[in-house]
């Protein structure tokens, strides 16, 4: 269920702090595309994810930003 992933995605964010596509791909059992559209829609949601490129990049939450 998508709703059920995207609370995972923020989750699992907040607890690892960063992240690959990929992983997040794998743990979900989706293909990296639908893993782009949840971080779409969570960034819609206002919580601000940060995308960094390269080698140790990935997904992560925005420092400093809190969920109350």
């Amino acid at each position: 269920m998508k709703i059920d992933r995207l609370i995972g995605i923020i989750t699992i964010l907040l607890q690892k702090g960063k992240v690959t596509i990929s992983q997040l791909a794998e743990r979900f059992e989706v293909s990296s595309r639908t893993i782009q559209r949840d971080i779409d829609h969570i960034c819609k949601a206002g919580i601000p994810i940060v995308s960094m490129q390269g080698y140790g990049g990935g997904l992560s939450i925005a420092e400093g930003y809190k969920i109350n």
